[in-house]
């Protein structure tokens, strides 16, 4: 069993020596938030800039010890007011990232999709949870436990091909990525087994690209090699797995907490797919989850500059 920890650690170590990503913290208004920014600013993954009511962010570290004296403050009178402030940050080119505060994940999520002011891009919005489970040797990206209700197979896509780019971002050497459902046949009367099946073969025409597809799978034979084996099933992902795609948000929220609670795993989240990597934080995240997910975004935001950098070559 590795050390707790061990590869959201490997994942802050990676930072250390890229220059902190400047980050718009939107309503950073309790506790916990506001210290997720101070201390991922003291690791130096962020440069925070606080954006919320002035007065409320000044009391609340003055109450609870935190220094921000050397933080910028955008100050704006509520919550839907920072979200839409934080976004305009990002917008005028002056934060790289945005980062959740206290306020409501619809509030942060509703100003990133408006359509004139927001941040869409082409691609699908979609969630990833990086996964640091103690018995398992890499990290696992689920998706999407938190963003797409019921995703479309054209959802899926996207879904898909941003957790590819993520895990690519992450400097995993090869993405293997297992589309779950409850068998690994294809069943007409499961809708999951035949989307698989689909996504699949759009990988086999390069419709997707980047990682190894393979599915339907079940979890047991996406992440155990011995369960793969049993059932007789050859293929470069079954058993080896580092990316799972739920059929929905149901079962991804359920996958993904079922490790939490019952493994002893961490879940340090991202939102992909608007124009700068979005941290969504918990209020029941450990300072190591959040600091893992800052890490992620600064991971995100590095790979989006090189591969813009490559482009204008």
């Amino acid at each position: 069993m590795a050390r707790k920890h061990e590869k959201y650690e490997r994942l802050i170590a990676r930072c250390k020596d890229l220059p902190p990503t400047p980050t718009a913290v939107a309503h950073p208004c309790d506790a916990g938030s506001l210290q997720a920014a101070v201390e991922a600013a003291r690791e130096g993954l962020i440069t925070p800039v606080l954006v919320g009511p002035r007065t409320r962010i000044e009391a609340l570290a003055l109450q609870n010890g935190i220094d921000i004296a050397k933080f910028q403050i955008v100050d704006a009178p509520h919550s839907e007011a920072s979200a839409a402030a934080a976004v305009a940050l990002v917008r005028e080119g002056k934060a790289e990232a945005l980062m959740k505060g206290s306020l409501h994940t619809d509030e942060l999520m509703g100003a990133v999709v408006k359509r004139e002011t927001g941040l869409r891009t082409a691609r699908r919005i979609s969630h990833c949870f990086i996964m640091d489970v103690p018995a398992h040797a890499e990290p696992l990206i689920i998706t999407d436990a938190a963003v797409n209700i019921s995703p479309t197979l054209r959802d899926k896509v996207d879904i898909v091909q941003n957790a590819i780019d993520l895990a690519l971002g992450l400097d995993l050497p090869e993405v293997r990525v297992a589309i779950l459902s409850a068998m690994e046949t294809v069943n007409p009367d499961v809708p999951s087994t035949i989307e698989a099946a689909a996504l699949c073969k759009m990988a086999d025409r390069k419709q997707i690209t980047g990682g190894i597809l393979d599915g339907p799978l079940a979890l047991d034979n996406a992440i155990s090699m011995e369960a793969a084996q049993i059932k007789k099933i050859d293929s470069p992902v079954a058993g080896r797995a580092n990316v799972l795609v739920v059929p929905d948000l149901e079962a991804g929220n359920m996958l993904a907490k079922s490790l939490t609670f019952l493994a002893g795993a961490d879940a340090a989240g991202i939102v992909l797919g608007a124009r700068v990597p979005i941290i969504l934080t918990s209020r029941a995240d450990s300072q190591i989850t959040r600091l893992a997910s800052c890490a992620v975004a600064v991971l995100v935001a590095k790979a989006r500059r090189d591969r813009a950098a490559k482009a204008l070559v």
